[in-house]
């Protein structure tokens, strides 16, 4: 027996048509490990494996694959060995699979499945991605409230071989929306003759289909929730969204919004870094960087503007790259804690002129602090620099300190405006927190450093 398997071995196994040791493997381990050990092979080489093993141990490693891993192995399998993979699966992953296959493939399952699960399907699928309807399934406990204790426990033992979660049991009034959920405990601990009127808890949170998926998220956090019910537009419960699937909604949405924050575009699938093709991470990266490098002509356009400036006080050139650091540094700052705050639903929107008015004296602080430092650099470690006559190092030094002050309570507030507006504009504020708020950091803080020398210094 293998305690731990890499590629290599399962290649080698399967090269010598000797897998025992890799079945025994994989029926006694988890279905994530050995999802983990199949993903380094290719998708053909983990079918070969997958095809020795019961179905049902097949879907549930299968589940644990990431999306792109999945659809690459769907396109192996034969029209029968599809549909028998299919009706294995969740409703939620059953839906996720098909919707990443090619129509023609989708086509050749669909009439295999029973008119209940078609229907299912159906439904599921017309949830646009990204919802919560899109990652909830239709697997779960729904009983009226008259019923008692024991003749719920009845109903549940019944029900729940089908059911992808049975820990909590919802309250449906007669048009199925939720009224209570009692959980196993509850329904242990009582008396078989109560009422699940009476002992349920009637504080029921719940996240409409159509909202976007990062409530549900949300919701399942601040409550501490090991579901969480899904209901339309008429209050009607439809489905649930689980733990596991909220965490794996939850390390999506992280991967979108780290990508976003460095303006990488896509659909921000969870395809592994090496079977992403070089033609999709070029289409995914190049759009943002050309329309960045654009905005980064503007600074070469104020720099030619402030030609004269630059030419008679050299010296200025000399502290452009710790203004550009600094304001760079201290904008990104102030961004990821308003964009971290947004998304914990800590502020929104409407708080925008008292959070704008905290990051000013945070930054006017910071300001005062960074402009001395680099007052002393200045008048202290750059004797020996050619000035200008009727200019000494004291006078540059001010006016460097206070065009870098400046910069530092710009850079700042725009790096809280930012998110600010994009999350009033319903746009995603990570977009526009990391290199658009740099580039915009940077024309704002040359036309700051040269303006202010000009003033200052006469220059």
């Amino acid at each position: 027996m293998l305690d731990q398997l890499i590629a290599p071995d399962i290649k080698a196994a399967i090269k010598e048509g000797d897998l025992a040791d890799i079945l025994e493997y994989f029926r006694e381990s988890h279905p994530a490990d050995a999802a983990d050990a199949l993903s380094g092979l290719e998708p053909q080489e983990a079918l070969e494996v997958l095809r020795k093993l019961e179905q049902q141990e097949v879907a549930d490693i299968f589940c644990e694959l990431s999306s792109s891993f999945q659809s690459g192995i769907a396109e192996q399998l034969d029209p029968v060995e599809l549909t028998e993979l299919v009706s294995f699966l969740s409703p939620d992953d059953r839906v996720d699979l098909l919707k990443s296959l090619p129509e023609e493939r989708m086509d050749e399952v669909m009439p295999s499945l029973d008119k209940s699960d078609q229907e299912e399907v159906n439904r599921l699928a017309g949830y646009p991605e990204g919802t919560a309807g899109s990652i909830m399934t239709t697997e779960y406990i729904a009983l009226p409230a008259g019923l008692s204790v024991a003749q719920a426990m009845v109903r549940i033992r019944k029900e729940a071989p089908d059911k992808e979660s049975v820990y909590n049991s919802y309250i449906i009034d007669r048009e199925h929306r939720p009224v209570g959920v009692v959980n196993l405990r509850d329904l242990i601990l009582a008396e078989p003759e109560s009422l699940l009127r009476d002992i349920m808890d009637d504080q029921v949170a719940t996240v409409g289909a159509d909202e976007d998926r990062e409530e549900s998220i949300y919701k399942l956090t601040k409550y501490a929730l090991v579901d969480l019910p899904v209901v339309n537009a008429a209050g009607a419960m439809v489905g649930i969204i689980t733990h596991d699937d909220a965490m794996v909604a939850l390390e999506h949405e992280r991967t979108e919004d780290m990508e976003r924050f460095m303006a990488i575009s896509g659909t921000h699938e969870d395809a592994a870094y090496l079977d992403t093709s070089v033609w999709a991470h070029f289409s995914h990266r190049v759009v943002w960087l050309v329309v960045l490098a654009g905005f980064g002509l503007v600074s070469g356009a104020i720099l030619q503007g402030f030609e004269s400036t630059l030419t008679s006080l050299m010296i200025l050139a000399f502290y452009m790259p710790m203004l550009a650091g600094t304001g760079g540094n201290t904008g990104s700052q102030s961004a990821t804690m308003v964009v971290r705050a947004l998304a914990l639903k800590e502020i929104s929107p409407r708080d925008a002129l008292r959070v704008l008015w905290k990051e000013f004296r945070v930054a006017f602080m910071l300001g005062l602090i960074l402009g001395a430092l680099a007052f002393a650099r200045v008048v202290f470690f750059s004797s020996g620099t050619l000035l200008p006559a009727g200019l000494g190092m004291f006078d540059i030094g001010l006016a460097i300190a206070v065009a870098l002050t400046l910069q530092v309570i710009s850079a700042t507030v725009l790096g809280a405006a930012l998110p600010l507006a994009a999350a009033r504009l319903g746009a995603d504020p990570a977009l526009v927190a990391s290199p658009a708020l740099a580039t915009v950091v940077d024309i704002t803080g040359l036309l700051l450093y040269f303006t202010t020398a000009r003033i200052m210094l006469g220059v």
